[in-house]
């Protein structure tokens, strides 16, 4: 990498494939939620994740960018981590406060990752790009404080018993 540029867009190249990862994990981790909220919460973000995906493929379409086949090693450890989680032998509840932590551990990689980039173009005087990222990373902030709201009001209090 010679530029800020190319730096932007391995990026781009990391953060679209800490996505598709994040999209095959999501379903396992709402399947192993016991509280209704939590579920609701990774649907929800499911969602979310399938949008920002297609905004990440139209900012590499926009780019000209191929995002390819790289694999983004953080998540990929990440969701490792999720996964020994989902499949933990724990009371439900405390299951949930585990699935908690290990989905706000992604949610603040991914918070990390969009605002570095959003930066980047920003510098770079990519507004449209910006945007796009700013929405990206917004929606990624709501999650993480959803998910802390959710933990701090019911789970937690319900784990601890």
């Amino acid at each position: 990498m010679k530029n800020l540029q190319e730096l932007l867009v391995h990026q781009i190249k990391d953060l679209y494939s800490a996505e598709k990862q994040l999209l095959e994990a999501m379903p396992k981790m709402e399947a192993a939620a016991n509280a209704s909220k939590l579920k609701q919460a990774f649907g929800n973000h499911y969602k979310e994740t399938k949008e920002q995906l297609d905004i990440l493929q139209s900012i590499c379409d926009d780019m000209n960018i191929n995002p390819g086949n790289k694999k983004c090693k953080a998540m990929a450890g990440l969701v490792k981590e999720g996964e020994h989680m989902v499949k933990a032998k724990a009371d439900p509840d405390v299951k949930d406060a585990g699935l908690i932590a290990a989905a706000q551990r992604i949610e603040h990689y991914e918070i990390s990752g969009y605002g570095t980039a959003r930066q980047y173009a920003e510098a770079l005087k990519l507004k449209d790009v910006e945007s796009r990222l700013k929405k990206i990373l917004e929606q990624e902030q709501k999650c993480d404080t959803n998910l802390n709201k959710l933990a701090i009001d019911s789970i937690n209090k319900k784990a601890m018993h």
